[in-house]
C-alpha cells in the first residue's frame, strides 16, 4: 500500500465534522500519486457522492474536455477537493468544514508533491490566493518555494454562464507553459502537446 493510498483510507473513516454524518460516500481525490498537476475544486456533488469519485457529473465531463486540449487525459493529473464530503443539498463549504479537511489536502499535496497546483473556483482560489476575487486573479500563477498556483474558474461556472466557456478554455491553454517555468516539460514538448511524459 502506498503512502497515498494509506491517506485515502484514513479519509474515508474521517469524523471530524458534520458532513460524515449524511455522506454516502468519502471523495478522497484520484490520480496518480506522482502527478505534476494537481487540480482543487470546490466539494464533491450529487454524483460525486454516489461514486466516490471527484468531478464526474457535467463539470467533470467538462474538466476532461479541458485537458483534452492540452493532450492530456484525466488519469494523468490528481484531482481533489477542498473538502472530501458532500455537503447537502450542495450548498457551500463551511469555514470549519474546510478547516476540518485542510489537513488532507496538505497532505495530499505534501505526497504527490505536484509541480502546479490548479484551483478550480473561489473555495480552492481563496486558499492560495487569499483576499483576492476570481474574476481578476483566473489565470494567474504565483510561484512559493517549488510550487506554481494557477487560478482558474470552476468548470461547473461555464455550466451556469456560457460566456465564461471561452474565457476557461484559455486559460487551461496556459497550463503547459506553466510546466515548462517549472521545468517538467521543453519548449519543444509544450509547441507539440505531447504532455504525455508524466
Amino acid at each position: 500500500m502506498t503512502a497515498l493510498t494509506d491517506l485515502h483510507e484514513q479519509i474515508k473513516r474521517c469524523q471530524d465534522c458534520d458532513l460524515a454524518k449524511n455522506r454516502t460516500k468519502v471523495v478522497p481525490g484520484e490520480g496518480p500519486d506522482n502527478a505534476a498537476l494537481l487540480f482543487i475544486g470546490e466539494a464533491p456533488g450529487w454524483h460525486e457522492d454516489q461514486q466516490g469519485r471527484p468531478f464526474v457529473g457535467p463539470a467533470g465531463q467538462f474538466l476532461e474536455e479541458l485537458l483534452s486540449t492540452i493532450g492530456l487525459k484525466r488519469d494523468q493529473v490528481f484531482i481533489a477537493n477542498v473538502i472530501k464530503c458532500r455537503p447537502p443539498a450542495n450548498r457551500d463549504p463551511l469555514p470549519g468544514e474546510i478547516q476540518s479537511c485542510k489537513k488532507w489536502l496538505d497532505r495530499q499535496i505534501e505526497l504527490i508533491q505536484p509541480k502546479v497546483v490548479i484551483t478550480l473556483g473561489r473555495y480552492s482560489m481563496a486558499r492560495y490566493f487569499p483576499n483576492q476575487s476570481i474574476s481578476k486573479i483566473h489565470g494567474k500563477a504565483k510561484k512559493e518555494g517549488e510550487l506554481t498556483y494557477y487560478a482558474m474558474y470552476h468548470p461547473a461556472a461555464a455550466l451556469h454562464q456560457g460566456s465564461l466557456r471561452k474565457i476557461i478554455e484559455a486559460d487551461m491553454l496556459k497550463i503547459p507553459q506553466l510546466l515548462v517555468q517549472a521545468g517538467k516539460l521543453t519548449e519543444t514538448e509544450t509547441e507539440t502537446q505531447q504532455l504525455s511524459l508524466f
